[in-house]
């Protein structure tokens, strides 16, 4: 996926966020540690099988100078 084309808000699920479909190149074990390493954003549930990022905090992720 373009970065151009992640959303600007609203809520991506996991598979939006990870390559080779989103901008974040790591896997899901290494996105889940960095979780709970503090050093990737906290999900919501949105039920019991749905869990979701905020868009924006993940924009901030990959566009910040750091990154």
């Amino acid at each position: 996926m373009d970065n151009s084309q992640f959303p600007q808000t609203g809520f991506v699920r996991l598979s939006q966020i990870l390559a080779p479909r989103g901008p974040i190149p790591v896997s899901k074990s290494t996105w889940w540690q960095g979780v709970k390493d503090g050093r990737f954003p906290q999900p919501q549930k949105l039920g019991p099988r749905t869990t979701v990022w905020l868009a924006e905090d993940i924009r901030a992720l990959y566009e910040s100078p750091a990154a």
